[in-house]
């Protein structure tokens, strides 16, 4: 190393070489590689469709984890956002059916600017207060804003939904060369949002303002006394939190082509993305993807394995009950790893990887 360098510039060369080599850049770079690849063998829908989820699930649970893993913040109406994207693209769609480019884009300013009205109100009366209330409260908006949608059935669709008609560039039909469709084009486009997304929340955490929130979730009263105005530290990542799961809900509803209350609004959506996140290890962003391929590789897999062990294994009809029972399996599989892995799958990796201190 050059030794003109002062000690601070050598310092951040260092660990900026370390940063690279390090497990946590290949290992995320490797499974970049594999979403890059998978259309070109052509494989499966049901291959093509688990990554798809994967990928909107694993980033909408790493919004959820910048609230709640970097921010200590817990919401039960996460839901919401996811769904406030997914109608705003549909309604979009249906409006202005000639403009589908059109309707993507306002899609996006529209549901940023609706989570960002709906977050801030919900932070700036709930935040003040003990953070149990934040929780309580935006359970209670999520619970209103699913019955609101199913109520006004003329604007939404009701529990019927909405069908979307999407562009022939994004249809299965539309052919580009060889066996890549125009599906295919649909899911890089997913892909690059995805990725970007999750390279913001990357650089936002990783930031001196992501630092404060750490701080602030370490203890809220030192961070003050050191002079950071902590809920307005608060109100800005939970505000960019929902921004980001709502643009999650338009990518949902693209890939889908279809929108309900229960799809995109349930509160069990928030809850499957809570369990995500304490899977795969609060505080770490990717956690959220090991996460989400766990619980959609168990939720699209074990259907199809119950009808491999009927067909190939008739003699044995225990088999298909079993993994029938997915939802057992899982909460069994949860139980498992928060008892092995109470820090996370991620955070476990992080303890193992750690290089001991000399």
């Amino acid at each position: 190393m050059n030794a003109s360098l002062t000690p601070v510039v050598q310092a951040r060369l260092l660990a900026r070489d370390n940063r690279i080599k390090s497990p946590a850049t290949i290992f995320p770079l490797m499974g970049l590689f594999v979403f890059l690849v998978l259309p070109l063998f052509g494989p499966s829908y049901f291959t093509i469709d688990l990554a798809v989820k994967v990928l909107i699930f694993g980033v909408f649970a790493a919004t959820f984890d910048v609230m709640l893993g970097y921010t200590g913040v817990l919401s039960f109406g996460h839901s919401m956002f996811f769904g406030f994207g997914a109608y705003s693209c549909a309604m979009l769609f249906r409006e202005i059916p000639d403009s589908p480019v059109l309707a993507i884009a306002l899609a996006f300013v529209i549901a940023a600017v609706i989570s960002a009205i709906v977050a801030s109100l919900m932070a700036f009366f709930s935040l003040r207060v003990v953070a149990i209330f934040f929780a309580m409260i935006t359970l209670a908006f999520a619970s209103f804003t699913e019955i609101l949608a199913i109520q006004l059935s003329s604007v939404t669709g009701g529990e019927d939904g909405i069908t979307m008609q999407l562009p022939y560039f994004f249809d299965l039909s539309y052919e580009l060369t060889g066996s890549l469709t125009g599906q295919t084009l649909l899911y890089y486009f997913i892909l690059v949002i995805c990725v970007l997304m999750f390279s913001l929340m990357l650089r936002f955490t990783n930031s001196p303002f992501g630092r404060v929130l750490k701080s602030i979730r370490e203890n809220e009263d030192r961070s003050e006394a050191l002079g950071y105005k902590t809920f307005y530290f608060r109100l800005f990542s939970i505000v960019f939190s929902c921004i980001l799961a709502s643009f999650c809900g338009i990518l949902f509803a693209l890939w889908l082509s279809f929108v309900s209350p229960e799809s995109t609004l349930g509160i069990p959506i928030t809850l499957n993305v809570l369990i995500m996140v304490l899977i795969g290890g609060m505080g770490t962003l990717y956690g959220g993807i090991i996460g989400s391929f766990i619980l959609q590789l168990l939720e699209g897999g074990l259907p199809q394995l119950r009808i491999i062990a009927d067909e190939q294994f008739p003699q044995y009809p225990w088999l298909g009950d079993i993994t029938g029972r997915w939802l057992l399996l899982f909460g069994l599989l949860f139980v498992l790893i928060v008892f092995f892995f109470p820090s996370g799958i991620i955070g476990w990796l992080k303890q193992r990887f750690q290089k001991s201190p000399t």
